[in-house]
């Protein structure tokens, strides 16, 4: 019996790997707003809040206080990750380029941003659908529910906390987890 389940461990690792199925963030690579490979892997040790975000909505000002959340926190250990998306109300209609530059322009963004995915539906991006299914990520099933929605993940790559998106990035409940 132990040589079979060997060999199916052989046979089948790399795959049950590839999928997360060791309930962290670290086995994702996902394409930056450049257009550039971003190794999640390489943020071992750090806190990370991921957040899809939309140009065109009532919370898109929330990235003036994402902005100051990374400034603050930056040097600590702690990255954001903005995911911008389409899927609420068509308020992210920009391409790359644009969502860049607007986030540069209007809000200061330096906080990583990556390429726009899609973050619920039948073409979500395999990140979101970690991060959305208890089965994969070992913590809880969950829905993006607008724009603006927080995951906050732990320094082994864990899913750790969903915020939801009108909760401001600098809530108190935030913070405290940054801060222990």
């Amino acid at each position: 019996m132990g040589k079979v389940f060997t060999i199916y461990l052989i046979l089948f690792g790399c795959t049950l790997s590839a999928q997360g199925t060791d309930h962290s963030i670290y086995g994702f690579k996902v394409e930056n707003i450049q257009g550039e490979t971003f190794d999640l892997a390489s943020l071992k040790g750090k806190k990370v809040m991921i957040v899809n975000t939309a140009s065109e909505c009532g919370l898109t000002p929330q990235y003036e206080q994402l902005q100051e959340l990374y400034e603050k926190y930056r040097l600590d250990n702690f990255v954001i990750l903005g995911f911008p998306a389409n899927n609420f109300a068509g308020q992210e209609p920009g391409s790359n380029e644009q969502i860049e530059v607007f986030c540069k322009a209007n809000y200061g963004v330096s906080f990583p941003m990556m390429a726009k995915i899609s973050v619920k539906g039948n073409d979500i991006h395999p990140l979101y659908s970690f991060l959305t299914q208890k089965n994969k990520n070992g913590y809880q099933d969950s829905q993006v529910e607008w724009n603006f929605q927080k995951y906050l993940i732990d320094e082994e790559g864990h899913l750790a906390k969903v915020v939801p998106p009108r909760t401001l990035p600098t809530d108190l409940e935030i913070i405290k987890w940054i801060e222990q």
